[in-house]
């Protein structure tokens, strides 16, 4: 039995995290539930327990051994480094130490030996390249992946709680043939697509964009793939999607990829255009696999495959994988931090 606590738990990741750990009977004997001051006291109830918010400090995390953190990049630079001269191996659901050499980047069922050398600090893809590669591993035994390129349809949940209820207060009004002007995304949202996910870079690409561009290399461990990305946000309360285009090094056939993709860990295949059968976002609000359908040859190139990905970001993208991290470090024995070379 270990102690566990959620930083960020109000939040919508957070929510989703303490779920999760119920859920699954993740084995903690102590849990504790870490927030911004404004949330101290509050109580949050999940699947028939009540759990009490407490103020999140560089104090909170003696006798822990797990952190599962989701409180923003900042907060993460902040108490990180504190939870772990605590003891606590970190697993952070930010952007704040993804890129970091010395930090595992990791997806569950893709690279979990990455989690052998940790030192205290493991980082959590974004929910969008999560998805991403759960797909992209499994078809490298086809051959090797020299290109992909995606387009994203991001819900509104990735942008947290604001976002969502931005979407409902503003699709309601449109119905009513009223306007509202956005105060939490950049552009209106209900009834529309925006072309923008985070800030714009010099380059032209969003940082959302180049995450999955740089992630998605660390975590399959090749600097030499070629993506390029384009995310875009659109009027869906949970759940992502992506058309994907992947160019091999040889010809690949559809139903070879339909059998690895079958039997690959994490993913469910849904694919029969015949029957109209293929992963939409309600199809996977709550669902823990990431599900692909729409599998076909490329028309425009020799090696090519395009299909169609769709996963619950707050689980999968997020928090599941957060907490499926947790568990292998148990089961492997690997929660020892291990010391600075």
């Amino acid at each position: 039995m270990v102690s566990v606590a959620v930083l960020g738990a109000t939040g919508m990741v957070g929510r989703e995290m303490l779920d999760i750990l119920l859920e699954r009977s993740f084995p903690f004997d102590n849990l504790k539930l870490l927030a911004s001051e404004r949330s101290v006291g509050k109580k949050i109830s999940c699947r028939g327990r009540d759990f009490l918010v407490e103020k999140a400090t560089p104090e909170s995390f003696e006798g822990v051994d797990i952190v599962l953190a989701s409180a923003g990049a900042k907060i993460s630079q902040e108490l990180a480094p504190h939870a772990v001269k605590a003891g606590a191996v970190v697993i952070d659901n930010t952007s704040a130490f993804r890129m970091d050499p010395d930090v595992p980047l990791v997806v569950s069922e893709v690279n979990p030996e990455a989690l052998k050398s940790h030192r205290g600090i493991i980082a959590n893809p974004n929910c969008s390249t999560a998805q991403l590669v759960l797909v992209l591993h499994p078809l490298r035994e086809l051959g090797r992946i020299e290109r992909v390129t995606v387009a994203t349809y991001q819900s509104v949940s990735g942008a947290g709680k604001d976002a969502v209820d931005e979407l409902m207060e503003q699709s309601a009004a449109y119905l009513r043939g009223e306007k509202t002007p956005p105060y939490h995304l950049s552009k209106p949202i209900a009834f529309n697509l925006i072309p923008q996910i985070d800030l714009f870079l010099e380059n032209g690409y969003t940082k959302e964009e180049m995450k999955m561009t740089n992630e998605t290399k660390k975590i399959l461990g090749d600097q030499s793939l070629r993506l390029s990305a384009t995310a875009v946000r659109v009027p869906v309360p949970v759940g992502h999607s992506e058309a994907v285009q992947i160019e091999f090094d040889r010809e690949v056939g559809v139903e070879e990829v339909k059998k690895i993709l079958a039997r690959a860990h994490g993913v469910k295949l849904m694919d029969d255009p015949a029957t109209l059968t293929f992963p939409q976002p309600s199809d996977v609000a709550g669902k823990d696999e990431v599900l692909v359908g729409r599998i076909r040859a490329d028309v425009s190139h020799p090696h090519g495959l395009a299909l169609w990905v769709v996963g619950d970001n707050l689980r999968k993208g997020a928090a599941l994988n957060a907490v499926q991290i947790a568990e292998v470090l148990l089961e492997k024995g690997w929660l020892k931090i291990k010391e600075q070379q």
